[in-house]
């Protein structure tokens, strides 16, 4: 099936922007901000509670700045509890992150999937294209610098999804081959949401 890579005429197109980004992303150069962490090993996502990796799309994690979100009791013991994960977008991280957010949290950092950084290929399931789910540390990306694509053709773990991109060239190659609009992490809301959720 379809396949794309992150080319290196794609990082040269985009300069040192991308390498001053992955700084900023990991934290390196920003004291304070915590780097994301490996989603794979058994994790369970705190929107819905299914297990990260199997299911494929793209997966998110939200670090708090004052608030511990309640841990499943599969999870209960790892990591930081700043922490909360999620095993898609749509369905998981935004949701929780809008909840949250009325309720008066802070989300000190929010790493989505960035689908430029990593090499990609659809697999077929249930009739439909689905993007892997790649859960490594450096596949994720701060979600407030990416474009994302919605309405393609392409499923995530639970049916459609957002798919981001670090580098506004690949999304629009994806839009290309799979349909659907470009968006940025401002123009998510709770209606865009549901429209993707109702279309699953």
């Amino acid at each position: 099936m379809h396949r794309r890579t992150f080319l290196r005429g794609s990082l040269a197109a985009t300069g040192t922007s991308v390498l001053a980004g992955c700084t900023d992303i990991l934290g390196s150069d920003e004291e304070g901000v915590p780097e994301p962490v490996p989603l794979s090993g058994g994790k369970f996502d705190y929107q819905g509670g299914m297990e990260i990796g199997p299911h494929g799309g793209p997966n998110g994690q939200i670090f708090y700045a004052d608030n511990e979100p309640q841990p499943l009791q599969q999870s209960e013991g790892e990591g930081d509890p700043s922490l909360a994960w999620f095993h898609t977008l749509a369905d998981g991280l935004f949701p929780y992150h809008f909840e949250r957010r009325d309720r008066g949290w802070e989300a000190e950092v929010v790493y989505v999937t960035d689908y430029t950084s990593v090499d990609w290929s659809l697999t077929e399931r249930e009739g439909r294209p689905r993007m892997p789910s790649p859960t490594a540390p450096e596949t994720f990306a701060d979600a407030t610098e990416l474009t994302y694509v919605v309405n393609s053709d392409v499923a995530g773990g639970m049916g459609p999804d957002l798919f981001p991109f670090s580098a506004d060239g690949d999304a629009d190659a994806f839009v290309d081959d799979h349909g659907g609009q470009t968006l940025g992490y401002d123009d998510i809301t709770r209606q865009l949401l549901s429209s993707i959720q109702a279309n699953g």
